[in-house]
């Protein structure tokens, strides 16, 4: 999951995970400019979130996509 300190949908997106019981990685792309730019060659955006779930490419909180993602 690449995020920003500052994103709400990305904190959002974080809560969805762990209420879920789902791991993920973070990417805060404020840190690292090599994810940064990952993350809109994957996403093809420069929003956050974007969460990557095994190679499908889901550009903000986007619940019912990342529900699906995950078999939940």
């Amino acid at each position: 999951m690449y995020t920003t300190p500052t994103c709400g949908y990305c904190k959002a997106a974080k809560a969805f995970f762990k209420e879920k019981g789902q791991t993920y990685t973070e990417y805060d792309i404020t840190q690292d400019d090599a994810r940064a730019e990952e993350a809109v060659r994957k996403s093809g955006q420069m929003g956050v979130p974007v969460i990557d779930i095994d190679g499908q490419i889901i550009v903000g909180f986007d619940q019912p996509k990342i529900s699906q993602a995950l078999g939940l």
